[in-house]
């Protein structure tokens, strides 16, 4: 079942012309809409289904510097700087509120790389503070378990995916972008070489500028035009409890789970490391590129054969401009959540903290959590096609960075100097034999 997610309402026609064309209603697509309406460009924006209907509604809604790859930190902290002001600017709740955020570990492996990380995140200006036991046991207060130390970060915060990405869009929406919901984009139009429009199942669109940020269909969508994206997913189950005692009012990562205080008064909890992996087409096709993600993350993996494997964004697939394509088959990736894990988690909820005793889960779901090989984005412009531009592959930490990345891609496609370096999100890296590496902080 999906998540509750906040309604936008779309717009009736399809504008003959814009100068951008986004494909994709999730974070990152409805971010840079919004950015780039900010700065008076003209936007229309595809969803195939409805904003925030895929993981930008399924995610654990943290909004983070703590832990992410180096790579990634001064994109981290410019969403930050604009996550802070957005309830003002957007006249709307997003849930967002700077509440810090705890990781605690009875491993000292764990711990030994946290305080390596905290050295370069210092580097960075990052307010992290490396945590004893004691310490964690003091700022846990009724938690039963013996820590061996924690880092926490006192500027990272919280906000609620159902209400954010709706606000954006509707914001959006006010600043004239044009916004189509349930209306798949099938095939890319050029003219001499460049972009010069988009086809959707609703007609076509004149653009000079087109956008990708359609999540785990990304890759689908760019390999129709014979663009190579490296992109794999894994199956993941979250839910929400019932309103509860607040034990935390931001967020803490436990080993296996973690939990983020809502604004109803529940808790959003992840089942961290757990995951299915489902076998596709393009999972074995890609494997070597994902072998060593793969063999740091296979502990907390389980396998599956199914649907997934013929229909969905790693089945093979081939449609005409003019015909039916995968997207309108499936509008809404909504897979079933896994009921061991809710359970596991609520267990482990309770028996960490004793006075969580009674909490129920309000609602479970699934998700698709899309990765690409070194687990960093890609925010780029594809040199291979002359107006073509990516927003993907956030490899499962998207949403808290999604209104700098939304900043990041509106800067690249109006050639305008960058908020922050864009080098380590190039869409080249994944093809030009560059090593990607191994995957690092999440």
């Amino acid at each position: 079942m999906s998540p509750p997610v906040g309604r936008v309402a779309s717009n009736h026609d399809l504008p003959n012309s814009a100068d951008v064309v986004v494909l994709g209603g999730g974070m990152a697509g409805v971010a840079a809409a919004y950015e780039l309406a900010r700065r008076g460009t003209s936007v229309v924006l595809i969803e195939k289904g409805v904003i925030a209907g895929e993981q930008s509604s399924r995610n654990w809604g943290w909004c983070r510097q703590q832990n992410r790859d180096p790579r990634e930190l001064p994109l981290a902290q410019l969403a930050l700087r604009r996550w802070e002001n957005l309830n003002s600017e957007l006249g709307e709740e997003t849930g967002f509120r700077r509440t810090g955020l705890i990781y605690a570990s009875t491993q000292k492996a764990s711990i030994d790389t946290w305080e390596r990380w905290g050295v370069i995140a210092r580097g960075f200006g990052v307010d992290t503070r490396m945590l004893t036991g004691s310490e964690c046991a003091k700022m846990l207060p009724g938690n039963s378990r013996r820590w061996n130390g924690g880092v926490y970060s006192p500027t990272d915060g919280r906000a609620e995916p159902e209400l954010a990405v709706p606000a954006l869009a509707r914001a959006a929406q006010r600043l004239g972008v044009v916004i189509l919901q349930n209306c798949a984009a099938r095939e890319l139009e050029t003219e001499a070489g460049r972009i010069s429009g988009v086809v959707t199942e609703k007609g076509s669109i004149r653009t000079s500028a087109v956008l990708v940020a359609g999540g785990a269909w990304s890759g689908m969508f760019l390999r129709h035009h014979g663009i190579r994206f490296l992109q794999a997913s894994v199956k993941s189950t979250s839910f929400y409890t019932t309103a509860a005692p607040a034990v935390t009012e931001g967020g803490i990562a436990m080993e296996e789970v973690t939990m983020r205080r809502r604004l109803d008064g529940g808790y959003t909890v992840g089942l961290s490391g757990l995951g299915q992996l489902q076998i596709t087409p393009y999972g074995l096709l890609q494997a070597r590129e994902f072998w060593r993600t793969f063999q740091i993350r296979r502990k907390g993996l389980t396998y599956a054969f199914g649907r997934s494997f013929f229909e969905g964004p790693e089945a093979i697939a081939r449609w005409k401009a003019d015909g039916i394509s995968p997207f309108e088959r499936i509008r809404i990736l909504d897979p079933r959540p896994d009921a061991h894990l809710v359970k596991r988690g609520i267990d482990r909820l309770v028996a960490t903290y004793p006075a969580l005793a009674g909490i129920r889960p309000a609602q479970s779901w699934g998700g698709i959590v899309d990765s690409t090989p070194d687990a960093i984005p890609v925010i780029s412009s594809v040199a291979s096609q002359p107006g073509l531009f990516v927003s993907a592959g956030y490899s499962g930490h998207g949403f808290g960075i999604g209104p700098g990345a939304g900043m990041l891609a509106a800067d690249l496609i109006r050639g305008e100097t960058p908020s922050v370096d864009p080098t380590p999100f190039r869409y080249e890296r994944l093809i030009d034999g560059t090593d990607l590496g191994k995957p690092g902080m999440l």
